[in-house]
């Protein structure tokens, strides 16, 4: 350290060395998990899709629909790297700063899960998806907490904030879930379809659970990424049959109030904020105010002094 031409106990220098190491790493981790879960989902057999219909539950999702939500991660991430590289604010460098390595990790960690998944080393994958879970969880949190999103920097919310969210709802929602449901053996045969109806009420209590939490961050955040992420992955649900009924119908309500939550909560925020802002009242004029009353016809002689 001592010979390096620059002095590295000089906070400057290692916040631009810090942010160095992530747009090395950030977009090296992203290509990584990319290519990984491409290869486990389209070449080697069985695939991450095949995996899935080997072993469904009550909770099985559409693999259709959920890559293409796998996609849009990916697109947004692709944005957040080039914001990285290209971000001249001081404001979107604590952003950047802020999620940090985390993410970094957590492309790593997606990339292992392929790996486990395609190898049916669920209970692997199940903790794989646990760790994916808390590290998505921290960046999201320092984000709400230290870096509000706002509607003023409109491209650190859609490149920032909405991946970070829409990365998280997945596992905690849908992956990590179902993951659980087979490490546990709470699945049936592929060959028995007249047995999906096995442990529906596990299945009713995790979504149940899940939906209500993000029925929650909508309602009290007006999360629009969070509402749009969790109306996808009931899609994605209800749309893999056959189905519970207690999971079906779980499942198809949410579809709806996702969305209403959200357009009733940002329009009752507009709404209040109209009603706390109201008509200004403008004050009187002091000299009318002081003006003695006159008659008709009478004349104001200070008018004409």
């Amino acid at each position: 350290m001592d010979s390096l031409p620059v002095d590295m106990s000089n906070p400057a220098v290692r916040d631009y060395l810090a942010l160095v190491r992530l747009q090395v790493l950030t977009p090296l981790s992203l290509l990584i998990n990319i290519v990984t879960v491409f290869v486990c989902a389209g070449i080697v057999k069985p695939t991450i899709g095949d995996i899935i219909r080997l072993y469904p539950t009550s909770i099985s999702f559409h693999p259709g629909l959920v890559a293409v939500y796998v996609m849009m991660i990916y697109v947004a991430q692709v944005g957040y790297c080039l914001l990285l590289v290209f971000a001249r604010k001081a404001e979107t460098k604590a952003l950047v700063k802020a999620v940090g390595i985390s993410l970094v990790l957590a492309n790593w960690t997606m990339a292992f899960w392929a790996i486990a998944w395609v190898m049916q080393f669920f209970l692997a994958s199940t903790i794989l998806l646990g760790i994916l879970v808390v590290l998505l969880a921290y960046s999201n949190v320092v984000l709400l907490v230290y870096h509000t999103p706002t509607t003023d920097r409109p491209i650190d919310m859609m490149l920032i904030h909405a991946p970070l969210r829409f990365f998280f709802v997945l596992p905690l929602s849908l992956m990590f879930p179902y993951s659980l449901f087979i490490t546990l053996g709470l699945t049936y045969s592929p060959g028995h379809p007249e047995h999906y109806d096995r442990y529906a009420w596990p299945g009713f209590a995790v979504v149940f659970s899940a939906n209500l939490l993000g029925l929650a961050v909508i309602a009290i955040g007006r999360d629009i990424t969070w509402a749009v992420a969790a109306t996808w992955i009931c899609i994605s649900e209800w749309t893999a049959r056959p189905k519970p009924m207690p999971v079906y119908a779980t499942t198809i309500l949410f579809t709806v109030l996702h969305p209403l939550t959200l357009m009733a909560t940002m329009l009752y925020h507009m709404f209040f904020k109209r009603r706390l802002s109201g008509p200004i009242a403008l004050p009187a004029d002091d000299d009318d105010h002081h003006r003695p009353h006159r008659r008709p016809g009478e004349v104001d002689s200070d008018a004409w002094a």
